[in-house]
């Protein structure tokens, strides 16, 4: 049986021997994009790529992208959904298409997985008449001509998930199930962002499982799309094809393929399981579970899948070079609700002590090989953790005794049961616990309009805050790209070469970034900063890009503090002797473009990192 590393190895050696370059995966906190808190695909460290700038490594490449989603953290516990998530990613920068990438994909799950072709079936795109997109008869053609290969007839169906699978191995969808791009269905796409049609290949785990019949599908037909979980999607072939602009949908000036597969849901068909918490990915962190909290995973399903999946998850945004810590803010926000989240169910389970770590510890240990920022991070890791749940244990106690004093006339409403967990940090089940031994009902009914509330104020807030992007306005982001550069470097020059990036945010109308300092810069150090970055744009130098061998770009002086997502070839963009970076673009032609450069704030980020918000004038 092939290990999850196996898995991962076997399909990036696969499209090595199709003539791609392996890349490494790009950090998980996204760079110069203000839209999303944490790369959530294998797509978004390629998007300038996508949309036409050259990569230094070519036009095929080959991935496994680290990934996290937590739009449903609530719900995590089910067999096939995780907040981290590696994603396996194959792609075609103006090179190859459709009639290369489907044969080749359907080749790497038959023949080096060894997956039955009977058990797969694929969907394509139904076309959109009022945006002019057509039906995907194409690849409905080429995968026709796959299957045969393999002795099996495919029917294309349409409408399945109104009349249910009719003996169909290919079905038709529409924009919700078969179109991608970052910012879902073709109608809430920006004007800039490129997205296309897909194919999604499906797993069919067997109807004799009766996944339908305990569903609650139960009453629509099945077929792949139905959620009842018979069908698990284990991967998916983007044709990366138009770009949206005022007036429609364009064709990209070259076509792009996409490919993403879930390194855990094709680990799991691999190893013959139905859920993915059953694979080498998850079951040495259950085995520790158990030892630690002397409980069977099997009778604790959801409290064993929660700490794992979350555990893995808070181990890799806190590995991540980036240095973020857990906070009451952004990314920051996110790990102390993972960590919170684990340390809720391992008091479930009867764990008293600090345990997060060494669930940690394990995580580390099965990763490191391929992302080696674990390791080197790991004591960082290991404190972090530790603090936190010191912390929390303050928490739950200040929480305790709100909870008195709301509760002393024997009852507590849903409101104040939300006030706990929005105000304390206190978890809606302890809540429900305490009011248990004092024979008080909560009405959940309220808490639940409450939370409502919450959430979207929350998302109206996200909205505003992370508006825009890369893609919307690309040549005041270009400008605004190459002043951090300048920025950087008259940093470098007022604070100490010790200075380096951790981290930068760029909309079309600011730019934020963070690096290394102890102490808040002076009035001085900051006048002087912006002095020497109009200095540089006054001279209206031209900006320098070359293609070179990343130890000769070391040897030059370039510096980059994400390296670990550059390949042997890499970008280095130059001003005169001033500035040297490795970076992807996309970069103003010279400085003289960027107009004036005012730093509207300096700030602390987190501990021994500051942060800049500054503008072009």
């Amino acid at each position: 049986m092939l290990s999850a590393n196996q898995v991962r190895k076997k399909y990036i050696d696969f499209f090595i021997s199709k003539g791609h370059k392996e890349i490494p995966s790009a950090s998980l906190i996204p760079e110069n994009d203000p839209t999303l808190l944490f790369v959530n695909s294998g797509m978004f460290p390629l998007v300038p790529y996508l949309l036409g700038e050259s990569h230094p490594q070519g036009t095929r490449l080959v991935d496994s992208q680290k990934c996290i989603r937590t739009e449903d953290i609530e719900d995590i516990g089910d067999t096939t959904h995780h907040t981290f998530f590696e994603m396996l990613g194959n792609w075609s920068l103006g090179d190859y298409f459709k009639k290369e990438q489907l044969p080749w994909i359907f080749e790497f799950l038959t023949q080096e997985l060894k997956l039955d072709p009977q058990k797969i079936y694929v969907s394509v795109y139904r076309g959109n008449e009022k945006l002019g997109i057509p039906k995907d008869t194409e690849a409905v053609a080429i995968w026709k001509e796959v299957y045969k290969q393999h002795g099996i007839e495919a029917q294309d169906i349409d409408w399945a998930e109104r009349d249910g699978m009719q003996g169909g191995r290919i079905f038709y969808y529409d924009d919700k199930e078969n179109w991608w791009s970052r910012t879902g269905v073709p109608k809430n796409m920006p004007v800039g962002e490129p997205g296309g049609p897909d194919s999604e290949i499906f797993y069919d785990l067997g109807e004799n499982l009766q996944f339908h019949e305990n569903s609650k599908y139960q009453d629509q037909p099945c077929n792949p799309s139905c959620s009842c979980g018979r069908f698990v999607e284990i991967g998916n072939s983007v044709f990366m094809q138009y770009l949206k602009t005022e007036q429609g949908f364009e064709p990209l000036k070259k076509q792009n393929i996409d490919f993403g597969g879930g390194l855990e849901r094709l680990t799991m068909v691999t190893q013959g399981k139905t859920n993915t918490y059953e694979t080498d990915l998850f079951m040495p962190l259950i085995e520790k579970i158990e030892k630690l909290s002397n409980k069977k995973y099997q009778d604790n399903l959801k409290a064993f899948r929660v700490i794992a999946d979350h555990m893995r998850t808070a181990s890799f945004i806190l590995g991540d070079d980036k240095g973020l810590v857990p906070s009451n803010t952004d990314q920051g926000y996110i790990i102390r609700r993972l960590i919170r989240r684990s340390v809720r169910y391992g008091k479930q389970l009867g764990i008293n002590e600090i345990f997060t770590f060494k669930i940690a510890e394990i995580v580390i240990d099965n990763y490191h090989d391929h992302y080696q920022e674990l390791a080197k991070n790991k004591e960082f890791i290991i404190n972090q953790l530790v603090q936190e749940e010191e912390k929390f244990a303050k928490t739950l106690e200040k929480g305790e005794k709100e909870f008195e004093q709301m509760s002393k006339d024997n009852k507590i409403s849903g409101k104040e049961a939300f006030i706990l967990f929005s105000t304390y940090g206190f978890p809606l089940e302890l809540t429900q616990e305490l009011a248990q031994e004092k024979d008080i009902k909560i009405n959940l009914d309220e808490f639940a309009t409450e939370m409502k509330k919450h959430q979207e104020l929350s998302r109206q807030g996200a909205e505003h805050k992370f508006k825009g992007g890369l893609a919307d306005s690309q040549e005041q982001t270009a400008k605004l790209h190459t002043a951090t550069h300048l920025l950087l470097a008259a940093l470098r020059q007022v604070l100490g070469p010790q200075v380096i990036q951790k981290g930068s945010n760029i909309t079309a109308e600011r730019l934020r970034f963070d690096f290394n300092h102890d102490h808040k810069m002076t009035p001085e150090q900051i006048q002087e900063v912006e002095k020497i970055v109009n200095s540089k744009i006054e001279a209206n130098i031209p900006i320098k890009c070359e293609e070179i061998p990343i130890e000769e770009a070391k040897a030059q002086g370039a510096i980059g503090v994400f390296e670990d997502k550059y390949g042997e070839q890499v970008k280095v963009y130059s001003v005169n002797d001033f500035s040297k970076e490795l970076c992807g673009g996309p970069h103003a032609k010279n400085t003289g473009e960027l107009g004036k450069f005012i730093i509207k704030k300096e700030e602390s980020s987190s501990a021994g990192i500051r942060r800049i918000k500054a503008i072009l004038g």
